[in-house]
């Protein structure tokens, strides 16, 4: 009501012979609500009226004037709070590298930092902290990024007019693409890791991330007020004060980005015009949130000279600082898990892991492994069903002891194995080696121990497919040409009579330590369960490219007779389809995450296709539809 009576104000007082049925056109509201207002405006002394003719012109009593002033005024420093869900976790970022920048001859992001590039920096922080979906709008030279085929799983999309226009237009380009709340990064800033963790942590779903003041003397100064983005600019004197100054990251969401599209492409008449000055101009009346980072270490690599202090200056302290943060992070760990205080732990190092963060630890003079689980596994691995399995076979010795798991977070601490030393491939070939990795399979596959699981290939081909999906992963070609092969192979296997036993499920030379001579150990039971025994021997077989010769030797080994029956060979060979298929998916998945894994999905998926020509699978087909 009030709105509207102050709308009636306004019109009133800027023509004081308007009439009420363009009263109602400009306030929205009918002629009847327009005459009852009226009504009650004359009566409350705010106006009074003078008839002219058949006309009606009404004015302003000072008492009107004032009312008017005020609710101007008061209405001036109230913003809309555009969100009525709560914070939504943030899976997309938006990076803008479309500007030229002829000091360097190529994109900033690809200027390297300490043996990588930036943007490879910023991608695997945004990795580390959930963002998989990274959507790079390019511009100048943005043929440069093909020369560097780690950068295949994102997104690119070009602004071929970036000559000629501002940063908004850039991030317009990208809407095709933009489904969400996103992370929006430029691409010439180097910044510590803990600054992504926070703005994505913030309460506010949209946030600009400003420091102190850095004295570049290229400042996008910030002004907040009422705790809200007030005002940005680079030019000083347009500031009562000054409160920080933008980074180039912020955290916006998909209403507000959508607002500013629309602003810009409907509205605006400045294709220069740059994103901060759009977000400004949405802040007029939608609540825009900052986060302000003290002592924050940040640089900006837009010229040479920009560059040589980067190098220099900026990234040694900032990588001092993120590993003393590392370290912190890493000893609060230890310290709530194995109730030690901190002069316990006396050394961290980095000790592997294609998936996982493994640290060797030294606490009170004995030696652990710290394995901290990599970006995604949480959707794909049951971390309490791992635990209990990992009991299992701690106490069955081919393992060693486990003395502290988190099924919440997946963290979890071993003894480190003595003179430890990881097998490969080439190690595996060896017989000395193949009797200890066999006596380990017949020793699980025969305990008679009851993991708390089943691993079920053909329910984990649909669960990855779905997440395969759901990632935005694109499968291999043809993949429903080969699946359908893979089912017709389902309902041959699963015909058989076979029986379930314990498994590691993932035996790759690399999950097997070697502990002197005579002794060797399995680890990571990540994807353990119950299952077909032959499939940890196919797993290993592909895993060690065994020839066949080779893997006979090892099947012989495991069975402890020399020759292998018709059904093992069948059941190994099934059990090598069924992997590579399922594992070819594993690999979209996680690339469609942001890992990089070269040609291994892709060899998988043709390695399954030409096995399912095997002879050994052909006569099994014929067989079958006879």
């Amino acid at each position: 009501m009030e709105q509207h009576l102050l709308q009636l104000l306004e019109a009133i007082n800027k023509n004081s012979n308007i009439n009420q049925k363009k009263m109602a056109e400009l306030c929205g509201i009918s002629i009847g609500k327009v005459n009852y207002l009226i009504h009650d405006l004359t009566h409350g002394d705010f106006i009074y009226s003078e008839k002219k003719g058949r006309n009606i012109s009404y004015y302003l009593t000072q008492k009107g004037i004032e009312f008017l002033q005020s609710g101007i005024e008061a209405y001036q420093h109230k913003k809309v709070n555009i969100h009525q869900e709560p914070l939504t976790e943030i899976k997309q970022a938006v990076i803008l590298a479309a500007g030229t920048r002829k000091d360097f001859n190529k994109p900033a992001g690809l200027m390297e930092i300490d043996g990588t590039t930036l943007l490879q920096r910023n991608l695997d922080i945004l990795q580390e902290n959930g963002i998989n979906h990274i959507i790079l709008v390019t511009g100048y030279k943005p043929e440069a990024f093909k020369d560097h085929p780690e950068f295949s799983h994102i997104q690119f999309v070009h602004n071929p007019k970036y000559k000629w226009t501002g940063s908004m237009a850039s991030l317009a380009v990208a809407q095709p693409f933009i489904t969400s709340d996103f992370l929006l990064v430029e691409d010439d800033i180097l910044i510590e890791e803990q600054a992504i963790k926070e703005i994505l942590q913030h309460p506010q779903r949209d946030t600009v991330l400003i420091s102190n003041e850095s004295g570049s003397g290229d400042e996008a100064f910030v002004e907040i007020q009422n705790g809200y983005l007030h005002k940005i600019s680079k030019d000083v004197h347009q500031f009562n004060r000054i409160n920080g100054e933008m980074i180039g990251i912020s955290k916006i969401s998909y209403d507000v980005y959508s607002k500013m599209v629309n602003e810009y492409q409907q509205n605006n008449k400045n294709p220069l015009i740059h994103y901060e000055y759009m977000l400004l101009d949405i802040s007029r009346h939608f609540n825009i949130g900052y986060l302000k980072m003290h002592n924050l270490i940040w640089g900006e690599i837009d010229t040479r000279q920009h560059y040589e202090t980067v190098i220099e200056k900026t990234y040694p302290m900032l990588k001092r600082k993120e590993a003393e943060f590392r370290e912190i992070y890493i000893k609060s760990l230890l310290m709530e898990a194995l109730d030690l205080t901190y002069e316990d732990i006396e050394d961290i190092q980095p000790f592997g892991g294609m998936t996982n963060k493994n640290f060797k630890v030294v606490i009170k003079g004995n030696e652990y492994v710290l394995r901290i689980p990599g970006n995604g596994t949480e959707s794909m691995i049951n971390r309490r069903e791992e635990k209990f399995n990992a009991a299992l076979v701690s106490k069955l010795g081919i393992d060693t002891e486990l003395l502290y798991f988190n099924e919440e977070t997946g963290v979890k601490i071993a003894e480190l194995i003595p003179n430890a030393e990881t097998l490969n491939s080439k190690m595996a070939k060896r017989q000395d080696i193949m009797e200890l990795t066999t006596a380990n399979f017949r020793k699980l596959h025969n305990s008679g121990l009851e993991m708390a699981n089943r691993f079920d290939v053909f329910e984990k081909m649909d669960e990855y497919e779905r997440l395969m999906i759901e990632a935005g992963g694109q499968p291999y070609h043809p993949f429903k040409e080969v699946k359908e092969q893979v089912m017709v192979l389902k309902r041959i296997y699963q015909g058989m009579d076979i029986k379930l036993t314990p498994c590691h499920i993932d035996p790759v030379p690399e999950n097997m330590v070697k502990s002197g001579e005579d002794k060797l150990y399995f680890i990571d039971w990540e994807y353990s369960g119950m299952n077909d025994p032959m499939w940890d021997l196919a797993a290993h077989s592909i895993e060690s490219s065994f020839t066949p010769e080779e893997e006979e030797l090892f099947l012989s080994l495991y069975l402890q007779q020399d020759e292998i029956p018709l059904e093992i060979q069948q059941r190994v060979m099934m059990n090598k389809i069924f992997q590579d298929f399922l594992w070819s998916t594993w690999t979209v998945i996680k690339e469609a995450k942001g890992d990089d894994f070269g040609t291994y999905g892709i060899d998988r998926f043709n390695r399954c296709r030409e096995n399912l020509k095997h002879d050994l699978i052909r006569e099994m087909a014929y067989e079958y539809k006879k």
